[in-house]
C-alpha cells in the first residue's frame, strides 16, 4: 500500500487534529481524510478544507465529544451524518460512512455503514473517492490515484447510475475535467453518452447549485471546449444558457481572457447575443444583481466602447467613466477590457486615478457669477473644456477659459 509523507500532509497535524485523532483512537473508531482533500494532497496541493470520514455514528461521536468537553457547532448536517467539532480554534467536519438508500436525482436518503468500500462507491468521480489514513496510508477502491496521475476524469462505477443519483454530477464532471485533464477532448465515449442521455435531469436542479458549478467551469481550463460540449450534449438549454449561444464569439473571448483573471460573467457574456439572454440566465440561475448588471453592461458596450485611435487609446474608457453616474463603473470597464483582450490598456486603466474636477460653484461666485442657473451652465461648459483637455487643465486655466466664454 502507498503511504503519503508529503509536507502538505504533515502540515495538517495541528494541535486540534492531534486531539481529535487521539479521541477516536481511544474509542477504536476509524478516522480518515476523505474526498477532495485526498485528491489535493496527492497532487501536491494544500487542501482548502479537509473533510473527515469515520466508522463512528453521529450519536457515538456526540457522546465521545461531549464526554471530552469538546464544543459541537451547528447540527444542520447531523441527519446526513455530519458532526462539526471545534478544538483549538479549528473546526473539524466529520461524517459517518454511509450508503444511499433512496435517491431522486437531487437528494439522497442515507443509512450509516462501517464499510469504507460502500461509502467510496456512492461518491461521484474516481479522483474524489479516495481516503487517506492519518498514518498516510491511501485507501483507493476505484483506481482514483491512477486516474489522477494520468489526468483522467471518470465516474465511479457506471456513469449513468452516478448521474441519476444527482444530476448536478454532470457539471461536476465538467468542472473537474477543467481542473485536472491535460488535453481538451480526452473523454470516454460512454461517459459522454451517459451525460447526453441524462442531460434533461439538470432541469430539476436548483439554479443556485448550477451557478456554483458553472462559475467554476468558466474559470477553469478548457472552458471553450467544455462549453461547446455542453451544446453538443444538449445540456445548455437546461442550465439557462441561450439556445443559439454565440460560440464563435465565445471561442474568441476565451482566448483573449486567458491570463487576465476575469469574472465568470465576463466569460459567459460572450455567448449572449442580447440583453434577453442575460435576463433568461438570471431567471434560471438567480445570479446576483452585480453579476446581472455586469452581463448587461458587457452586452451593451462590448462593440461600441473600444479603444481610441491615435495617441490616447484609453480616452473613450476614461470619458465613459467620468460621465457615468453609476457605482462600480470602473470595475465594469476593467472587465470590458479583459473581454476585449486589451491587456496593456487594462494595466494602464487600473493605474489611472479618476481626477477630481478642480472648479467649484464657490470659485464662480468669487468671480461674480451669482445666479444658480448660470453657475450650473458655466460649470457644465468648463467640465466639457476640461474633458477635451484630457482632464489636464487646472483651476487657473479653466477660470481664464470662463472669461473667454
Amino acid at each position: 500500500a502507498m503511504r503519503l509523507q508529503a509536507p502538505q500532509f504533515q502540515a495538517l497535524f495541528t494541535p486540534g487534529l492531534r486531539s481529535v485523532a487521539e479521541l477516536f483512537e481511544k474509542k477504536n473508531y476509524e478516522l480518515r481524510i476523505a474526498g477532495g482533500a485526498v485528491r489535493d494532497l496527492l497532487s501536491g496541493v494544500t487542501p482548502q478544507d479537509v473533510d473527515f470520514a469515520t466508522t463512528a455514528t453521529p450519536a457515538e461521536m456526540k457522546e465521545m465529544f461531549t464526554a471530552a468537553g469538546v464544543r459541537l457547532i451547528n447540527n444542520k448536517g447531523e441527519k446526513h451524518g455530519t458532526i462539526t467539532a471545534r478544538l483549538h480554534e479549528q473546526n473539524f467536519e466529520i461524517t459517518t460512512l454511509r450508503i444511499d438508500v433512496v435517491t431522486d436525482g437531487r437528494h439522497a436518503e442515507v443509512e450509516f455503514t462501517t464499510d469504507w468500500h460502500k461509502d467510496a462507491e456512492r461518491r461521484d468521480l474516481t479522483v474524489n473517492s479516495m481516503f487517506l489514513g492519518l498514518d498516510g496510508t491511501l485507501y483507493d477502491f476505484f483506481n482514483g490515484y491512477e486516474d489522477l496521475k494520468s489526468k483522467k476524469i471518470r465516474f465511479v462505477g457506471k456513469a449513468a447510475e452516478r448521474i441519476q443519483e444527482d444530476y448536478l454530477r454532470i457539471l461536476r464532471y465538467f468542472r473537474f475535467y477543467g481542473r485536472i485533464a491535460e488535453e481538451a477532448g480526452d473523454h470516454e465515449p460512454n461517459t459522454l453518452q451517459a451525460i447526453k442521455e441524462n442531460a434533461k435531469g439538470l432541469a430539476g436542479i436548483s439554479g443556485e447549485r448550477i451557478w456554483v458549478e458553472l462559475k467554476k467551469i468558466l474559470l477553469g481550463n478548457h472552458v471553450n471546449h467544455l462549453v461547446q460540449l455542453m451544446y453538443e450534449l444538449d445540456i445548455a438549454q437546461y442550465i439557462g444558457l441561450p439556445l443559439d449561444g454565440n460560440l464563435e464569439e465565445f471561442a474568441r473571448v476565451t482566448k483573449n481572457i486567458q491570463n487576465l483573471s476575469p469574472k465568470p460573467m465576463t466569460v459567459l457574456a460572450s455567448l449572449f447575443k442580447g440583453k434577453d439572454d442575460v435576463t433568461n440566465l438570471d431567471l434560471r440561475l438567480k445570479i446576483s444583481k452585480e453579476e446581472k448588471n455586469l452581463g448587461l453592461f458587457l452586452v451593451k458596450h462590448r462593440h461600441e466602447l473600444t479603444k481610441g485611435p491615435g495617441p490616447e487609446p484609453l480616452r473613450p474608457y476614461q470619458d465613459f467613466l467620468m460621465d457615468s453616474r453609476e457605482a462600480n463603473t470602473n470595475s465594469k470597464i476593467f472587465e470590458l477590457l479583459k473581454y476585449q483582450g486589451e491587456e496593456q490598456l487594462l494595466k494602464e486603466m487600473q493605474e489611472w486615478t479618476v481626477p477630481s474636477f478642480p472648479v467649484s460653484g464657490h470659485d464662480l461666485r468669487k468671480m461674480g457669477v451669482s445666479s444658480g442657473k448660470e453657475i450650473g451652465t458655466a460649470l457644465q461648459q468648463l467640465r466639457d473644456e476640461w474633458k477635451k483637455s484630457g482632464y489636464h487643465m487646472d483651476k487657473e486655466e479653466l477660470l481664464s477659459c470662463l472669461k473667454k466664454l
